[in-house]
């Protein structure tokens, strides 16, 4: 059997800089797929984890097109259409309103009817009543369907955006990156608030390969 059959196939959607990516080869042997539209996050991607495969491309059609291949999907739709933050400037001169992206809940619906394996789709905290019920955890609400622990970090985040002096110098320290050769069109400072903490991600992805790892047992025990 070809070495790579052998290891856990996950599907990273909305890449970024893979900040719930970083620390998932510590938990398993893992092949990783990961999906980003912006080409310049995408090669800044490929040099951090040059191991996974990177494609530029829409995350949402690659997920549809492509979900039966992985055993774990990790999605990050965008967020600032539902971001409370969105709201708080509606009362702004050049404020425009936009309808809330429902790509978000598209994936959660999908996944949770189609998929087989685990899966996590992660957002902020909206503005609204989350239309589908979710699993609230610090600054982050998470759609899956398994049970995430109540703490996915004991990593403390000591600032607050809005009276950070140089924000972006403290989140790149935070997440243990650097946006400095980035050379696309959107804001480093945005890049870098919307990475997820590292820790998390690694707690998150570790929590569901004991779940699968469980269930294979089980099913070995009963044959």
């Amino acid at each position: 059997m070809n070495q790579e059959e052998n290891k856990y196939k996950i599907l990273n959607l909305y890449a970024c800089l893979g900040g719930n990516r970083y620390k998932w080869n510590e938990v398993a042997d893992i092949q990783v797929t990961a999906v980003e539209l912006d080409p310049e996050l995408a090669r800044l991607y490929k040099e951090r984890f040059p191991n996974d495969t990177v494609i530029v491309a829409d995350a949402h059609q690659y997920l549809l097109d492509n979900y039966k291949e992985f055993d774990f999907i990790w999605s990050s739709p965008p967020c600032p259409s539902h971001s409370r933050i969105t709201l708080s400037q509606k009362t702004t001169a050049n404020f425009t309103a936009k309808f809330p992206d429902m790509k978000l809940y598209e994936e959660i619906i999908f996944l949770d009817n189609f998929f087989d394996g685990k899966y996590v789709v992660e957002n902020v905290i909206p503005y609204y009543d989350p239309l589908i019920r979710a699993q609230k955890r610090h600054r982050h609400l998470y759609w899956a369907n398994f049970n995430l622990p109540n703490v996915l970090s004991k990593r403390i985040f000591e600032g607050k955006f809005s009276k950070m002096i140089n924000e972006r110098a403290y989140l790149e320290k935070w997440h243990e990156i650097d946006t400095s050769n980035y050379k696309g069109k959107q804001d480093k400072r945005k890049i870098a608030r919307n990475l997820v903490d590292y820790e998390a991600g690694r707690t998150i992805l570790q929590t569901a390969l004991n779940i699968q790892r469980a269930s294979k047992t089980n099913q070995t025990k009963l044959f």
